[in-house]
């Protein structure tokens, strides 16, 4: 008997993990969606005497996205992001999180820059308030800060053109 309850254990967690390796990582709900944008004040990531704050990226909807210079797939998507800077009128906000400032502002310099404004969070605070689990993370806000959506890894094209796009031209005419 002992030998069926083990064996049944083991079906279980088995089909558990089946399941749970069909879900789409990038899909992983945020409790912040529907909510405003965590508050901040930290240092603009080009000028450090400069402070940014959370107000700073209020009064029209807008991309944030939260990347590295060491994030492998934060390189995959910044052309799509370098391509959403030049083709649409809505700023893009960066979050430098956990990163070096000089690597950062090298990587920026190598690869393009199509944030409006970028703020540096070294040691990750203002991550962990955004619900960050790594990087890249995409959110969507609108004009007063709420938050819309979140994508989790890099964004392509098709998240882009199916869900970026269209979510940001409706909240732009409310």
């Amino acid at each position: 008997m002992k030998r069926f309850w083990i064996v049944f254990i083991f079906l279980v967690l088995l089909a558990l993990l089946a399941a749970g390796l069909k879900l789409d990582p990038s899909q992983v709900p945020s409790p912040l969606v529907g909510k405003p944008m965590p508050s901040f004040s930290v240092q603009d990531l080009h000028t450090p005497q400069q402070v940014l704050k959370h107000d700073d990226w209020l009064g029209q909807p807008a991309l944030i996205n939260v990347w590295a210079s060491w994030c492998v797939a934060c390189l995959s998507e910044h052309p799509i992001l370098i391509g959403l800077a030049r083709e649409y009128r809505f700023p893009i906000y960066g979050i430098n999180y956990k990163d070096q400032r000089g690597d950062a502002l090298a990587w920026l310099q190598q690869h393009g820059n199509p944030y409006a404004m970028s703020v540096h969070d070294e040691n990750g605070r203002v991550g962990i308030d955004w619900g960050v689990y790594g990087v890249p993370e995409t959110f969507v806000i609108d004009s007063t800060g709420i938050i819309h959506y979140k994508h989790i890894g890099p964004i392509d094209d098709s998240a882009v053109r199916d869900t970026i796009i269209p979510l940001i031209q409706s909240l732009a005419t409310q």
